[in-house]
């Protein structure tokens, strides 16, 4: 009898993505929802960075920079409705905006460095 039937050396392990996603979830929307810049900003960039690497790791985007500025395209529009509408919810935009920028940051610096380096290998 096989202890572990139906599972063989040649899959991977699970990825640690959906872990992520589901942490950034409720901790962008807790900064959001109670104004806390900081919490708002690092739940944003843990969601995005996650759902971008889940992205790559799948194979269904060929590269992460294109991917993570698509998604800060995404961020920098709700960010924009949120900060420059009648809505009293500025910083709450701004905080958004911020990640936006910083995962096209991470972004270019992936590319050109992490990426080459990766290539040396």
């Amino acid at each position: 009898m096989d202890e572990a039937p139906g599972l063989s050396d040649q899959y991977r392990t699970a990825s640690p993505w959906p872990v992520f996603i589901a942490l950034g979830i409720p901790i962008s929307e807790l900064g959001l929802l109670f104004g806390l810049f900081p919490l708002a900003v690092g739940g944003l960039l843990l969601f995005g960075g996650s759902v971008v690497g889940m992205l790559s790791e799948s194979g269904y985007v060929g590269s992460t920079m294109r991917a993570l500025i698509g998604f800060s395209v995404i961020l920098f529009g709700f960010g924009a409705a949120l900060a420059f509408t009648d809505i009293n919810l500025v910083a709450r935009g701004y905080a958004v905006i911020t990640a936006a920028a910083l995962l096209v940051f991470g972004g270019v610096v992936f590319e050109l460095f992490v990426r080459e380096q990766r290539q040396d290998i």
